[in-house]
């Protein structure tokens, strides 16, 4: 396969780049298959992000694998949703295989609501799949997997268009399995809608969390006390927890996932001053940022996190 991902690491990202490299003509701005296809750099075992979303389909192997500093141990079938910018690696892996599935926001433009569907896995970002006959899963999304490889292969007429559509079958049956989707939200309407932007907003921007919630207010063409308001009533959080929330894992995701000491570390996210960034990050963590950096001990040595979908941690 002649498509694959290069490793880059840009000066504005400290933790290693995945980027999506397509041949031209780039048609879709998506690309299937297996890890071996896809060489080395998809069982990397150091932290790294990527620029793309990518969906794994794990169907053997033994280890574990680390996204956002939350380790889950391989127990085949499994699907993971990351999302651009979430840091992961594969830990002391062996006999992985299974299908990678990457694209970029342009193939999501025919289907813009799927992006909160892949947001809304992406927070879980591990589910474990019934195992079915033939190691595969009872689900039924690894043979929907495997009609994308084909289509994707083949590349006959309109295939572009029906990739979008089974892509979006996939997001729908994968939020069916139990533990998936969140708890309906009570509030609908425009209320809902400008609380789900924030949230993508708040997925997108977190590298660079220093935006103020008065900036995502007028990103969203609303006053800060209805985005308050609209939040609040949806999540049970406010923007401002919320906001703080996504720093804090930028920041743990910096420390464990780069070299840089603490106060560029401040610097990245937002904070002029490392030393109240010290202070905000043992305020919402407990922890100083030299003590949470010693404890996570490098790439093998992990800690749950608190998540920041604000319907809670996954489970």
């Amino acid at each position: 396969m002649s498509t694959r991902t290069h490793d880059g690491t840009p000066p504005t990202d400290p933790v290693p780049l995945h980027r999506l490299a397509l041949p031209a003509p780039q048609i879709p701005p998506f690309t299937i298959g297996s890890f071996d296809a896809f060489g080395p750099d998809s069982r990397a075992g150091y932290p790294h992000r990527h620029s793309f979303y990518e969906i794994v389909y794990v169907t053997a192997g033994s280890g574990g694998h680390v996204v956002d500093l939350v380790r889950r141990p391989l127990r085949p079938p499994h699907l993971c949703v990351l999302l651009p910018g979430q840091v992961h690696y594969w830990d002391r892996v062996s006999g992985l295989r299974g299908v990678l599935m990457l694209f970029t926001d342009d193939f999501l433009l025919a289907r813009p609501g799927d992006r909160q569907l892949l947001r809304v896995l992406g927070e879980r970002s591990w589910l474990r799949l019934p195992p079915g006959a033939g190691g595969g899963d009872a689900a039924g999304l690894g043979a929907l997997i495997a009609a994308m490889e084909r289509e994707f292969t083949d590349r006959a007429d309109g295939c572009a268009s029906v990739l979008e559509a089974y892509l979006h079958i996939l997001l729908v049956h994968a939020l069916r399995l139990p533990g998936a989707a969140p708890k309906p939200d009570a509030v609908t309407g425009r209320a809902a809608g400008v609380s789900r932007e924030f949230g993508l907003l708040l997925t997108e921007s977190a590298g660079t969390a220093a935006w103020p919630v008065g900036a995502y207010a007028a990103r969203l063409g609303v006053s800060v006390g209805y985005l308050n308001e609209a939040v609040k009533r949806t999540t049970g959080r406010t923007p401002g927890e919320l906001v703080r929330a996504a720093r804090t894992l930028e920041a743990k995701r910096l420390l464990t996932g780069s070299d840089l000491g603490v106060g560029q570390v401040a610097r990245r996210v937002g904070f002029a001053d490392p030393a109240y960034f010290c202070r905000f990050f043992r305020r919402e963590t407990g922890v100083s940022p030299g003590e949470f950096r010693r404890t996570a001990d490098g790439n093998h040595h992990v800690h749950r996190t608190e998540s920041i979908d604000p319907h809670g941690p996954p489970p």
